[in-house]
């Protein structure tokens, strides 16, 4: 069974379309990149699995739909999302920030951690324990002290990852996580895709501009233009179809992996 499975979904605003029968899926384990020009409704489709949109047709998680679901509740079953900005709070510390991203697994109420009750105690312990695993995960355990609002900009989108994986995702989200990112922390954030994926086998769908990058890690691709899908299969073959190099790429380009370019992503 698939982890999360869009099936045939259409949104419009008044008369303009947003979307037009989309349908993806993506398996644990699976790292499914979802490409396209700006505008193409690539943030759209995220608005939708995350609830913050309601379009026509179905999405289902682990078989069941969450359609109708709030964000929250969403969140909840198993689907993180990260941003093109980090939306961290910029004054908290680097493990505050983590541990806000599990406050509805926490549990304790709000007279227990008044009072300092040794149950409450017993519980953010536990949880402490579980983001220190996830900072040492991304190379971040050193800066758990830190406020966020000195950290530079890769190190706070790598945050906002692993905050992102706090939630305990069955399904993760990553919205442009390269964004802005020099070409060695684009490195760096390649390196902790690989690895989370390999390590907690969880579903992703990643939305992404850097096409060396969707050659080098994506298993599948799906590309949309004007909110309709113009191909689908694995990165070699989406990426040299004429019509995508023509839509999205500009006619004449080509990314096909060079032969130490698939060396390096083995």
């Amino acid at each position: 069974m698939n982890a999360l499975e869009v099936r045939s979904i259409s949104l419009q605003f008044g008369g303009i379309v947003v979307l037009n029968q989309v349908s993806l899926a993506v398996a644990r384990g699976e790292l499914l990149a979802l490409i396209g020009p700006n505008g193409a409704g690539k943030t759209s489709v995220f608005n939708c699995i995350s609830g913050i949109y309601r379009p026509s047709g179905e999405i289902l998680l682990d078989g069941k739909t969450i359609l109708a679901l709030r964000p929250s509740d969403i969140a909840q079953r198993g689907v993180a999302r990260t941003f093109q900005h980090a939306e961290l709070v910029a004054e908290m510390s680097v493990i505050d920030n983590l541990l806000a991203a599990r406050h509805s697994m926490i549990g304790t109420g709000i007279f227990s951690e008044m009072l300092n009750l040794p149950g409450a105690r017993r519980i953010e312990t536990a949880h402490r324990q579980v983001v220190a695993e996830i900072l040492d995960l991304v190379d971040m355990g050193s800066l758990r002290d830190r406020t966020v609002a000195d950290l530079p900009f890769g190190t706070q989108k790598i945050l906002g990852f692993a905050r992102a994986l706090a939630m305990n995702p069955q399904v993760l989200l990553l919205d442009e996580p390269s964004a802005g990112l020099t070409g060695e922390e684009r490195l760096e954030m390649a390196h902790f895709i690989r690895k989370i994926r390999k390590k907690l086998n969880l579903a992703i769908i990643w939305i992404e501009h850097d096409m060396k990058m969707v050659a080098e890690l994506a298993d599948r691709v799906v590309v949309l233009d004007y909110g309709r899908m113009l191909a689908t299969g694995t990165a070699n073959e989406v990426l040299q179809d004429p019509n995508v190099v023509s839509a999205y790429l500009g006619t004449g380009l080509s990314l096909r992996k060079t032969g130490d370019d698939q060396n390096a992503a083995q």
